[in-house]
């Protein structure tokens, strides 16, 4: 019987994404307070990329532990305007200020995968994908909120790049999947070279 895979992770783009790439595995949500654990980990400074890595970390180890002999993928992704890292937005007003915020601005988000095993992380790995926002009119901004919203509240962005948010960028460098919020292909090498899931 080949290795069991846990996704920490109660994410459906995460989900769909193993499910899409034909991996076996299930899903068994972290019990994390990200919210506490993040605003601790910028209240030392820790930069964007490292804050994603540790999410992601803290996300595994919690679920290995409950889960031995099992690969357990703990995944988190950061938003990052310069040094400025933003959350989740709690309104429809919120979105509208971050947004015009990221408006004509470049800002990169860090997609980070850490696979623990027996409680302890065996491989990670942090992408960076930078997305310069264009220059829409604040017209443009509002029917857009008014097509997507509430349907983006749970995107750090207020946007789903694989629908209408595609339209806010000039240009896109990096990899599409970690745009989603996790790194597939190098998770996806790292189990195959494992000898988890064929290759």
């Amino acid at each position: 019987m080949s290795q069991q895979i846990v996704l920490a992770s109660g994410s459906a783009a995460r989900a769909a994404m193993l499910e899409g790439a034909g991996v076996p595995f299930r899903v068994m949500k972290a019990a994390v307070d990200e919210d506490a654990l993040r605003e601790a980990l910028l209240a030392e400074e820790v930069s964007p990329r490292d804050l994603s890595d540790a999410l992601a970390e803290m996300k595994a180890i919690r679920v290995s532990a409950r889960t031995p002999g099992a690969l357990v993928i703990g995944s988190d992704q950061i938003l990052a305007l310069g040094s400025e890292v933003f959350t989740k937005q709690p309104d429809r007003e919120a979105a509208r200020a971050a947004l015009m915020r990221l408006r004509g601005q470049r800002h990169s988000l860090y997609s980070a995968a850490v696979i623990c095993e027996d409680g302890k992380p065996v491989w990670r790995h942090v992408s960076e994908v930078k997305l310069m926002m264009r220059m829409f009119s604040e017209e443009y901004l509002d029917a857009y909120l008014d097509r997507n919203w509430p349907g983006v509240s749970d995107a750090v962005g207020c946007y789903h790049y694989e629908g209408e948010g595609v339209r806010l960028f000039t240009q896109v460098t990096g990899d599409y999947h970690c745009i989603l919020g996790m790194p597939l292909l190098p998770l996806l090498n790292y189990l195959t070279t494992r000898g988890v899931i064929a290759g």
